[in-house]
């Protein structure tokens, strides 16, 4: 999620009050926002999601979490765990604790960071990262 990445470094980096919401018409309204508790592996949480709106009720479509991590001698990276898409009413976990255990699913780790790859390539292509101002931090 490179796209968000950068977009992440203009907005001053991930924050516990972390929230954006970029505008950019004719797609839907892409926000960024720090998620309240930690990922499964205890590292801060980031929820990306396009909202959409039926019945007055706001979609997802879609909204990944992701673990905000930052390596020793590396840059920042967004690893997912989550997916979800209200309009199909889709939700699935790729990592996560039960309990005290950490569980790890590999083929849907790799759907979702396909899915996180291809959604970049989109997120980038619709031109998310010039349409960031300052108008778009919210918190």
């Amino acid at each position: 999620m490179q796209t968000v990445l950068r977009i992440l470094e203009r907005a001053g980096s991930y924050r516990p009050t972390l929230y954006l919401k970029i505008e950019n018409p004719p797609y839907m309204a892409l926000v960024i926002e720090a998620v309240p508790g930690r990922g499964p592996l205890g590292c801060p949480a980031l929820s990306v999601a396009h909202y959409g709106e039926q019945n007055g009720d706001l979609m997802r479509d879609p909204e990944m979490c992701f673990e905000w991590s930052q390596p020793p001698l590396c840059g920042p990276e967004l690893v997912p765990y989550y997916w979800r898409n209200d309009w199909m009413g889709v939700e699935r976990y790729s990592r996560y604790l039960d309990g005290a255990d950490y569980v790890f699913v590999p083929p849907l780790y790799d759907d979702h960071r396909k899915f996180a790859a291809l959604w970049d390539r989109n997120l980038r292509d619709q031109r998310f990262l010039e349409a960031f101002s300052d108008k778009s931090i919210r918190g």
